[in-house]
């Protein structure tokens, strides 16, 4: 993975529990190691679908990494069998490829985030505490393509204005979007000129009329609707 970048600690990330999901071993245990160093409590790992239906089970992590080349599926099919038995359990795919469809599968699936392996440890130490946080995490230029597919399968299938759906004010919606593109409240409250405090209340208001319970329901709200 490269050497420790800065980011992370014991005092931010100790209460994170992860598992790791790749059919290389050498790899497998060095993000793991990696994980460690940092201060996230690495539960579990496994080496395949089945392997990792089991032991997500037994642990419930709040973090999968998810590899999509696997020995007896792929990370699409991993990450629906994960949140079968822990679905409370966030997955975000680290993977050699950047290909359209392993991406999309992935994020259909339930993924709520993509890495490449070329991200260095800082930047997987940051993703996986974002990923923890309820933030969607991808590498750049992959947000995008998401977002694209998802949009264009809402026009596709839109057939009028949503009756029945509650009215975002202009700012809520505004806020709704950047969310969608992963940027974290302080970022979003810096973007817009606005307190950390009231992006919050504005998210807390988005998330209470769309019946919504987290940022990660909120995300795949925002980009089946297209709204980036």
């Amino acid at each position: 993975m490269g050497d420790p970048g800065e980011q992370g600690g014991a005092g931010v990330t100790e209460s994170v529990t992860v598992m790791v999901v790749d059919d290389h071993p050498i790899w497998r245990d060095g993000v793991a190691r990696d994980l460690a160093e940092h201060g996230f409590e690495v539960v579990a790992t496994a080496d395949g679908v089945d392997a990792a239906r089991t032991r997500a089970g037994a642990v419930r992590p709040a973090v999968v990494l998810m590899d999509m080349q696997l020995p007896d599926g792929n990370g699409a099919e991993a990450t629906a069998a994960v949140l079968t038995v822990s679905p409370a359990s966030r997955v975000l795919v680290l993977s050699a490829s950047a290909e359209r469809a392993d991406v999309l599968d992935a994020v259909k699936a339930g993924a709520v985030g993509y890495l490449v392996k070329s991200a260095s440890v800082a930047e997987l130490v940051a993703a996986v505490e974002a990923t923890a946080a309820g933030q969607a995490v991808f590498t750049p230029g992959l947000a995008g393509l998401v977002l694209g597919e998802y949009r264009r399968m809402a026009s596709a299938h839109a057939a009028g204005p949503d009756s029945g759906v509650p009215r975002l004010t202009d700012r809520e919606t505004e806020v709704l979007r950047l969310v969608a593109k992963g940027l974290s409240a302080k970022q979003i409250a810096t973007r817009l000129s606005l307190s950390h405090r009231t992006v919050e209340n504005h998210v807390q208001a988005t998330l209470r009329k769309l019946q919504l319970a987290n940022r990660v329901e909120l995300t795949r709200y925002a980009i089946e609707r297209g709204l980036d």
